[in-house]
């Protein structure tokens, strides 16, 4: 019985090693193709990664190697590592309303660049997003903090249009918006100079299930 129980905390730390190697050495690229194809599975309903078993939780119970990082919204109709199919330990998520790079959020990114060692970035925003709505509308009463982040990109846009944006635009003004503040960051600007990381915008369709990337 001894025996056994020390066959199975010897398999334990061997799936928790495989686990930490499996995301090592990901290149942006690569890292960027598997969003896409695990987005694809998701239209097609044909996930491969909703396993979200013992077995999976235990491979990475000592560390963590996600090989890309979401920023994206709140709304509890976009889950990143459903809408791109990848197992628990695949993504690092931050979520705030309307997919906003504060110091808090931006802090947050640099770690898992720095310490998980991601090499990609992605800001997805998502269709009939109802921050950029209030913010259209001009009632931010509610979000006051996160439309003074969100407004410059919008009205950045409005003056080159003219008039005012549609929501899907706006949408994806701020997500351009946010990637922008991204890149004053001199950790992520640092890794992108090394070609170690690359960041992208998404756009998320309710309707279809499709993240249109904006790179």
């Amino acid at each position: 019985m001894k025996l056994f129980f020390v066959m199975i905390t010897s398999m334990l730390s061997m799936m928790s090693s495989l686990s930490a190697t499996e995301n090592e050495n990901v290149t942006p690229d690569q890292a960027l193709q598997r969003l896409r194809e695990g987005n694809d599975r998701f239209v097609a309903n044909a996930l491969e990664n909703c396993d979200k078993t013992e077995a999976k939780r235990l491979k990475t119970q000592d560390v963590q190697r996600p090989f890309a990082i979401i920023l994206g919204c709140s709304d509890s109709r976009v889950p990143p590592e459903v809408v791109f199919d990848q197992h628990i330990g695949d993504l690092f998520v931050i979520r705030v309303a309307g997919n906003v790079a504060g110091a808090l959020e931006r802090e947050s990114i640099e770690y898992s660049v720095k310490v998980n060692n991601s090499s990609l970035i992605v800001v997805l925003g998502h269709e009939n997003c109802g921050a950029i709505s209030a913010i259209l509308s001009g009632n931010v009463r509610d979000i006051n903090a996160i439309a003074t982040i969100i407004t410059p990109s919008i009205d950045k846009l409005k003056k080159q249009l003219n008039h005012a944006p549609t929501l899907a635009a706006a949408v994806k003004a701020n997500v351009l918006g946010t990637l922008r503040q991204l890149q004053f960051s001199p950790v992520i600007a640092s890794a992108i100079e090394k070609k170690q990381l690359k960041m992208v915008g998404g756009y998320y369709s309710f309707e279809t299930g499709k993240v249109e990337f904006l790179e």
